[in-house]
Order: C-alpha cells, then structure tokens, then sequence
C-alpha cells in the first residue's frame, strides 16, 4: 500500500487554506478580556483574549491599530472583529483582529485596582517608610520557583558580579490558587534567617499568571517583613501590587540581583583606587616630614648650639643691667622725697604745727559752745516737746495736750489750759 508522506508546513498551509475559505471565520465577533498585551517597535499588537474558561491569541498590524481611539492594556475588556487562521510558523490559530473597541474594564483589573487604593490609603506605599537595601551584602534570601528562568537570572547574576555573596533560595508556588499563601509563608520563613536582603518575584507571564502578587496577604507580608525586600515580578511593563509595597522594585529578576549585590570589578577598582591614593598621600607625607627634618638638621641652632646660649646669655645682661638701673633710679627719688621730708619747716618747728592745731581746736570749741542747747537753757529758756518731738510751732498743740518743758536742771509735764495762735 503506497502512503504519500506530506510536510508540516504543507499540513498548516492545507488547514490555514480551509480556514481561509470558511465563510463564517472570515468575519467574526468575538468579546474577550485582553491579557498578555504587547506593543512590538514596528506599531503590531500581540495579545491574547480570554474568558472565564479559554483564550485565544490575537495579533492586530499597525495600520489597523493606528485607528484606535485608546491604548489597549491588561484586564482591558474589548469587542473585536477579525478573521480566524492559522500561523503557519507555530501551527497555532489566532485571530487577526480588523478592528476594536472597549467593552468596559476586566474583572482583574478592578479588584487591582481597589486593593491598590486601599493599601495606598493605609500608608503601606509611602516611601518614608521603606527600609534601604544594604550596599554590600553578605547574605540574600531568594523568594520565588525552583525552577525556571527567574532563579536561573537572578543566581548567574549574582555570581558573575558578587561571587562571594551567599544565597537562600526559600522555593515557591508563583502561580496559581495556592500561590499567594505559599509566597507568605517563605517571605517569613526567610524573616528567621540571617539575611541581608530578600528578593521576592517570578519571571513573566499573564496578568492571572502575575495575579499572586497582587493579593493582599502578600503585600501585607512584604510590608511586615524585617528584611529589605526587592520585588522582581515578570518584565519592565509589569506592575504589581508588589511592586508598591516593596522597599525597592526592580522591572526584571535579573535586574533585582543587579541592584542587590555591587559589581565586585568596580569595588576591585575601588579598592586598588583607593590603596594607591592612600600610597600616595602616605608619600607626599613622608617627603614633607624628611624635608621638615632635614630643615632641622641644617638649621644654625643645631650646628651651633652654644650659639642660642650666647644670645640668651646676652638678653639676660640687657635685663639685669635694665632692671639695676630702674633700682637705682628709685632709691634716688626717694632719697629726694626724705631729704626734703627731712628739711621740711614743719620738721625743723614742730611747735609751731602744735600752735596752729591748738588754736584750731579752741576756735572749734568756741563754736559748739555757742550752739550747745544746754547754754540757751541756762540763760532762762525752756524747750518744749510733744510726745518726744521739739514743738516750735503753737499750731502742733491743742487744749488738753501733755507736753513737756525742759528746763535747766530737768524737765516738767504740764497740761495745756488753752493755746492761742497768732
């Protein structure tokens, strides 16, 4: 029985062919939520639409997109129109979409962007509040799959600039219904270990694939952790809630590893930068101490120390001289000050200072015995006081008033009869 054997190419190309002539595929209305968007340099979309239960990818050329009146994204629910065939390349069937419009926001995308508001709201965005990721680390704890292109990316990466880094890989569901709970429990299982770092993510995938990273328990969990944590979650065009709550976010796995470790070459550089500085400075410092030295050696006063003893020995006669001739100088102005103390008129006539003074004295006596009150009383007098006061005036008095009149030889109390006032 002879078999003809055809070619996969001609295979595709016969299904693509029958799928061309279906009247029905050739003009089709399908309603789906974008996931997996793409806009390639050239102005192409590539996407994948879905529902609850399949998907199907789609690939719009640009100058049907260039009509678009918005820019198409994940979680975006669309209408479109197109043709269905095959890419004979992959075998697959997509749709080659003509045309699309909005058909609203997708499921995804709202619960996004509510949980979003409300952690921003609860201040677990703020960028006070996150840790800073240390420069040189000794150890860094790794949240994601065992397997697959992340921990590959993120482990080469590290290696290649800071081999003498160690690592944690703690493994990791990243995707799918148990997830998010099984990121949480190794983001703190990783908090009981000795780590510097950690770097919790995945590598790309749809928006359902990403979706652990938007739960609530895990940002909750990145927000609570001790250690620094860098959020490495699918590509560039990703972001997560994640991405909010992490100290710092990286667009790629590998990118996380290069902000998580220096690059050892430019500490290498660095440091032999900074040995070479530090030779030189040590040099320039040495050169200044010899010269300094040398300057010390060469001087006149270590040739020839007598010499600053001889200068010394000179100043020391300047001043004895200077301090003998300021002696004499005041034991002759003092013996000036005596001889004319000595020779003085009042020295040589005492007496004459002792009449002066007695005459003085009697003068001063005859003074005070004319004002001593004693001598007015006993020329008939009388002085009157009130309550121990001088009365001088007939108007501090009134009837009845004791009073009393010093007189000579004492004093008499007496009761004013009547007073008359001139």
């Amino acid at each position: 029985m002879d078999r003809e054997y055809i070619t996969i190419s001609e295979l595709n190309n016969y299904i693509k062919g029958v799928m061309d002539d279906n009247f029905f595929l050739n003009k089709i209305y399908l309603k789906g939520e974008i996931s997996n968007f793409k806009a390639h340099t050239r102005g192409h979309y590539y996407f994948t639409l879905k529902d609850e239960g399949s998907r199907l990818n789609a690939v719009m050329f640009s100058y049907q997109a260039s009509n678009l009146k918005f820019v198409p994204e994940d979680g975006m629910k669309v209408l479109v129109c197109g043709k269905i065939s095959v890419y004979v390349a992959t075998g697959s069937y997509q749709i080659y979409v003509e045309s699309m419009e909005q058909d609203g926001i997708g499921n995804l995308y709202i619960e996004y962007e509510k949980l979003k508001k409300k952690l921003a709201s609860e201040g677990l965005f703020d960028p006070e509040k996150k840790k800073k990721i240390p420069k040189v680390p000794k150890k860094i704890g790794i949240v994601t799959a065992s397997t697959g292109a992340a921990i590959r990316d993120i482990l080469t990466t590290i290696r290649r600039r800071y081999p003498i880094c160690e690592t944690i890989l703690f493994p990791s569901l990243v995707q799918g219904a148990d997830a998010a709970k099984d990121i949480v429990k190794k983001i703190e299982i990783a908090n009981t270990y000795d780590i510097d770092t950690l770097i919790v993510g995945r590598g790309g995938g749809s928006i359902e694939d990403l979706w652990p990273f938007n739960e609530e328990i895990v940002a909750r969990a990145i927000y609570e952790s001790r250690v620094p944590v860098i959020s490495a979650v699918g590509h560039e065009i990703d972001f997560t809630i994640a991405d909010f709550v992490a100290d710092l976010r990286a667009p790629t796995p590998t990118a996380a590893a290069e902000l998580a470790v220096p690059n050892i070459d430019t500490i290498n550089t660095y440091l032999s930068n900074a040995v070479n500085r530090s030779t030189l400075s040590i040099n320039n410092l040495i050169d200044k101490k010899k010269k300094v030295l040398l300057t010390f050696k060469s001087s006149f006063v270590l040739k020839k120390p007598t010499a600053m003893y001889e200068i010394k020995e000179q100043n020391l006669d300047f001043l004895i001289d200077r301090v003998n001739k300021e002696i004499k100088l005041l034991l002759d102005n003092a013996n000036v000050r005596f001889f004319k103390l000595v020779n003085s008129y009042v020295i040589t006539n005492p007496e004459i200072l002792y009449k002066f003074k007695k005459q003085n004295l009697e003068h001063t006596i005859n003074k005070l015995e004319v004002l001593n009150p004693m001598n007015t009383l006993k020329r008939g007098y009388a002085i009157i006081k009130k309550d121990n006061i001088v009365i001088s005036d007939s108007k501090k008095i009134k009837k009845d008033d004791i009073i009393d009149i010093g007189v000579k030889n004492g004093k008499i109390s007496a009761k004013v009869l009547e007073v008359e006032n001139e």
